[in-house]
């Protein structure tokens, strides 16, 4: 079954879905009309819509325990974040920088804190962000040249913090790096000059990541 949510001018690119606790679905995706950000839920019992933002690219969005909707994005700002946990939208800047944010991913943990990782096009590293501490800090993951590409992110039953993505740089590559240790351990997948860097990571019950991605041959 197919339904058409929202029809108003050119929709629908680089959408993203989750489900909240109530089988709810929520979407953000790009309207292109309007170069803006857009979501829509049928939590009411009809798709409704909303404009989140302006000239706004490349977002994740995620669902808390209350069905209160987190989504990542990038802007000419650099990596934002908005959520409507609030009740009505809330956008924010998370590291500023104008190619900073590409490539984010985002999940939100039992307490409804964001989590997200996301590509520093300036340097060419891959970062991470969280509002855990009540504000955000972000770090640095991974350093080597020209990392974090089309970044997944994945939360445990612990709270600890997965991620897959790709390395253009010297060093072609899947990557995966994860906090479960305590501090950031990363691991090369596969290494080889047909790989491209488009990952999507998910956890099985055990915690184990399982990651799909794009090798050309």
């Amino acid at each position: 079954v197919t339904t058409t949510v929202d029809s108003y001018g050119w929709v629908g690119f680089t959408s993203s879905i989750a489900i909240d606790a109530s089988c709810n679905v929520h979407i953000s995706y790009f309207d292109e009309t309007n170069y803006s950000l857009k979501y829509a839920t049928n939590a009411s019992g009809s798709w409704v819509t909303a404009t989140v933002g302006e000239y706004i690219s490349a977002f994740s969005i995620a669902v808390d325990s209350s069905g209160h909707a987190h989504i990542s994005y990038k802007n000419s700002n650099g990596l934002g974040y908005a959520t409507n946990a609030s009740g009505s939208w809330i956008t924010t800047t998370v590291d500023s920088g104008l190619n900073i944010g590409d490539w984010n991913s985002i999940a939100v943990d039992t307490s409804g804190h964001a989590h997200i990782s996301y590509h520093d096009w300036t340097n060419g590293h891959l970062k991470y962000a969280t509002n855990v501490s009540g504000s955000w800090v972000t770090v640095t993951i991974d350093s080597e040249e020209n990392v974090g590409w089309a970044t997944s992110l994945a939360l445990d039953a612990s709270g600890s913090v997965h991620i897959s993505y790709g390395s253009d740089g010297d060093n072609i590559a899947i990557k995966y790096a994860t906090n479960i240790s305590g501090s950031w351990v990363i691991t090369t997948v596969n290494s080889n000059e047909d790989i491209f860097g488009y990952t999507s990571l998910a956890l099985d019950t055990t915690g184990h990541a399982h990651i799909g991605y794009f090798e050309a041959t």
